[in-house]
């Protein structure tokens, strides 16, 4: 019996915040554990995730990505979680296809970082399934990451779920610390950028969002490194212009941080 065709999947950006959210039973960890339920199975997910930086688009294809804690200063709990879930080196290879001519190696060492197991342990708990990341290059400009995500988008259609995960607002030296675990608090230019990246997701706008540089003083801080926006721009050149739009976690934390989510499909 031959197998079904794949489910189109969704796209979706995820704000992901604190590492802490990978075990605190908070609003956010109980939406991705929603969301997770509300998901049709992928056959795999490819994650773009802030934290893996590089001056190319490499690939994982490792048959079982390690669980990388990137990060310091938080409980020993977190540095003992492990998210072992297989990789795909497959669908690996066909991203690294599509993505040429582009510099998008197969890369057999880096894994998954907190960007991405810190949400999927609560999306897909079992750790079940395939699981790669696509690193980001760093030095390229927003339309270039945009134009190279578009070339993707047939992975909707062969059952793979792209899922970027960063923070549409994120400027760490701002951050007010006192703030950051308590009320949803965010500065006016925090929520300003955050409306406007709304209303420019529904008016179809994204290859303005994708030059971000000419969006003004809010977008100016809000994104003073281009780490954990750029997440975003994969998620919005997959996405189709007639298709729901479906936000989540709306919220600001520490005043210049906010937590702001998307589906798409």
């Amino acid at each position: 019996m031959a197998k079904p065709d794949p489910v189109r999947m969704p796209v979706i950006f995820v704000g992901h915040g604190s590492p802490m959210n990978a075990i605190e039973d908070n609003a956010f960890s109980r939406s991705w554990t929603e969301l997770g339920s509300r998901l049709p199975r992928p056959r795999a997910v490819l994650c773009v995730s802030a934290h893996w930086l590089t001056g190319a688009s490499p690939v994982g294809a490792m048959e079982r990505p390690r669980t990388i804690h990137d990060f310091g200063g938080f409980p020993r709990e977190l540095y003992e979680l492990q998210y072992p879930a297989p990789g795909s080196p497959a669908i690996a290879a066909e991203v690294s296809a599509l993505l040429a001519p582009a510099s998008s190696p197969l890369d057999l060492s880096w894994g998954l970082d907190h960007g991405t197991w810190s949400v999927l342990r609560r999306v897909f708990p079992d750790a079940d399934v395939p699981v790669f990341q696509l690193g980001i290059d760093i030095g390229r400009p927003g339309p270039y990451h945009y134009e190279l995500a578009s070339r993707l988008k047939v992975l909707r259609d062969r059952g793979v779920l792209v899922v970027g995960s960063g923070n549409i607002v994120h400027n760490l030296g701002m951050v007010v610390w006192d703030r950051l675990d308590g009320d949803p608090y965010g500065f006016d230019w925090a929520l300003e950028f955050d409306a406007l990246v709304k209303r420019m997701i529904g008016e179809g706008r994204d290859r303005e969002l994708a030059d971000w540089r000419k969006l003004g003083k809010a977008a100016a801080l809000a994104i003073p490194t281009a780490d954990h926006y750029l997440p975003l721009l994969y998620a919005l050149a997959l996405r189709d212009r007639d298709e729901e739009v479906a936000i989540f976690n709306e919220l600001p934390v520490g005043g210049s941080l906010t937590m702001t989510s998307y589906r798409f499909g």
